[in-house]
């Protein structure tokens, strides 16, 4: 199950995302964060110190390896270097799943906690010194829509990407790649802004979006967001002692959260296993190639110096029979 966690800088999306991270993994769940926001704070809101953080390896920083992995043998890609971010995948391809091991996640995976608890964390890196002014963060971010492009996953288990703030993930098919996307709202006026912009944004792509409100203080707080926000407020997180241990750089056990952001937490575990039995892989992989013909239309074409809509496969759908036939016709890894 594909979650992002998006909203408004400041709403509080990377704690709420963390929490919901250290919540799974609490169930023995298999669930790998991914760090896509432009602020790279996910692995110290996981626990890790700010020097483990940094050393975590960036998928932006490995992109050649993640191009060069995914393309296989597939026909229709001449070279890594002809693979952008929206590059479906196709017969030949390297499928991933994600409880596995394979030379991308080798790289760039690494275990939150103890060795054994199942949680994992990828982060797409912050800016280097030799991207400012020259590139954007997409060029980053594109690892995580390659990856998720390529992902068959399944239920019970939990991809949790914790996006760049506000509504620019619109600024690629990023936005549709989730089984659910939870915006994380403060109970102000502008905290709702993002969260409707979202909705907007979202309604024509089917996208299963949940409003989790944070900070919420009483009641009045509470009554304004469904005031606001009406059916789409899923649930909400109050002030929390546990969050402001760990915001001080320490490290409670997480069975110290309080029972009603646990309940909350579990409230949105089951809002995305609900979503499980929507799931359209024939959808899924069309939306893709929607966005990658797109792309390939407005720059990448003329960036690659070859048509790049001859990427697109008619006859391959994503899901588990294509893993199947990957599986089939060679071994993994």
């Amino acid at each position: 199950m594909k979650i992002a966690f998006v909203g408004k800088g400041g709403s509080g999306k990377t704690t709420l995302s963390s929490l919901f991270v250290r919540h799974l993994g609490a169930a023995q769940l298999p669930v790998l964060a991914v760090d896509a926001d432009i602020n790279q704070h996910l692995a110290v809101a996981l626990g890790f110190s700010e020097e483990k953080a940094a050393a975590i390896p960036p998928l932006g920083g490995n992109l050649g390896l993640i191009k060069d992995y995914l393309r296989g043998t597939n026909p229709r890609i001449g070279s890594a270097d002809e693979m952008v971010k929206t590059t479906p995948p196709g017969r030949g391809s390297r499928l991933l799943r994600l409880d596995e091991d394979n030379p991308v996640y080798d790289a760039c995976r690494r275990p939150v906690g103890s060795c054994c608890s199942g949680m994992r964390i990828m982060a797409t890196g912050p800016f280097q010194e030799g991207d400012l002014g020259v590139a954007c963060y997409h060029s980053k971010v594109g690892a995580v829509e390659l990856l998720l492009n390529h992902l068959v996953d399944d239920r019970d288990e939990y991809i949790v990407v914790d996006m760049t703030a506000g509504s620019d993930a619109f600024a690629s098919g990023l936005f549709t790649r989730f089984d659910m996307t939870f915006l994380v709202a403060e109970p102000t006026r502008k905290g709702v802004s993002v969260y409707r912009q979202y909705r907007d944004y979202a309604r024509d792509w089917g996208v299963a979006l949940a409003m989790v409100g944070n900070k919420v203080q009483g009641p009045d707080d509470l009554a304004f967001l469904r005031e606001h926000v009406g059916a789409d407020l899923l649930t909400w997180v109050g002030q929390s002692e546990f969050v402001r241990e760990v915001e001080k750089g320490r490290t409670p056990d997480f069975a110290a959260l309080e029972p009603d952001n646990t309940a909350a937490l579990e409230r949105m575990r089951e809002a995305v296993d609900a979503t499980f039995e929507n799931r359209d892989w024939a959808r899924y992989t069309e939306q893709m190639v929607e966005f990658h013909v797109k792309n390939a239309h407005s720059w990448a074409n003329a960036r690659a110096g070859v048509d790049l809509t001859a990427q697109v496969d008619p006859e391959f759908v994503l899901g588990p029979a294509a893993l199947e036939a990957e599986g089939a016709a060679a071994p993994r890894g």
